[in-house]
């Protein structure tokens, strides 16, 4: 990676820290989108208003500045600044150089729009170029068909399912484990280096 490669913006978008005033009724919105409270929290799902959605906000910046293994962005619009979702790495464990990853496009209309795939891109590149991390995991539903398919297209691999460790709607679905080393990310972006050279 070139010094001069922007970090946290991408053609569409950029990474962003949390804005309390203006972020928090946007948010609170998306909780009521029940697909997807379900997919990133193992919690009931419940909807929140803007208060609740700025004691959340407190308590994710607490954690950044006490447990040092967070690192959570908002995705905003680089055009308008409008707030399309948020990136995290969590859970991170420096000694053996793992991460979780979440992320999500909050507004139904807003998706499959390139913003995620643009994301994915940024965060991967900060997870392994500038926290030096070995491997980033991500958890997904077998009910989240799209979330699945997004992944394995960045060269996730599904590493552990486990079956039936989901129920909703009183259905049983598996709970899907992947992950990706920083090695597989390298040959990913000379992939396309390459692709992009010819």
């Amino acid at each position: 990676m070139s010094i001069d490669t922007q970090l946290f913006e991408g053609k569409l978008i950029r990474l962003a820290p949390i804005d309390h005033e203006k972020d928090a009724e946007v948010e609170s919105h998306w909780t009521h989108d029940l697909s997807l409270s379900r997919a990133l929290w193992r919690k009931p799902a419940m909807p929140l208003s803007i208060a609740q959605m700025k004691k959340k906000y407190e308590a994710i910046e607490k954690e950044i500045d006490e447990s040092k293994r967070l690192f959570h962005f908002t995705l905003r619009g680089r055009e308008d600044n409008r707030l399309l979702g948020f990136v995290r790495i969590e859970g991170i464990e420096w000694t053996h150089g793992i991460g979780s990853l979440k992320l999500a496009i909050g507004d139904p209309v807003e998706r499959e729009k390139g913003y995620g795939s643009e994301a994915l891109q940024l965060i991967l590149r900060f997870a392994f170029s500038e926290l030096n991390l070995y491997r980033l995991s991500a958890v997904v539903g077998e009910d989240n068909p799209g979330a699945l398919k997004f992944f394995l297209r960045f060269n996730f691999v599904e590493e552990v399912r486990r079956r039936k460790a989901l129920l909703r709607d009183g259905q049983a679905w598996d709970s899907i484990h992947l992950g990706l080393l920083r090695d597989e990310w390298l040959a990913m972006n000379l992939k396309e280096e390459d692709r992009h050279e010819k």
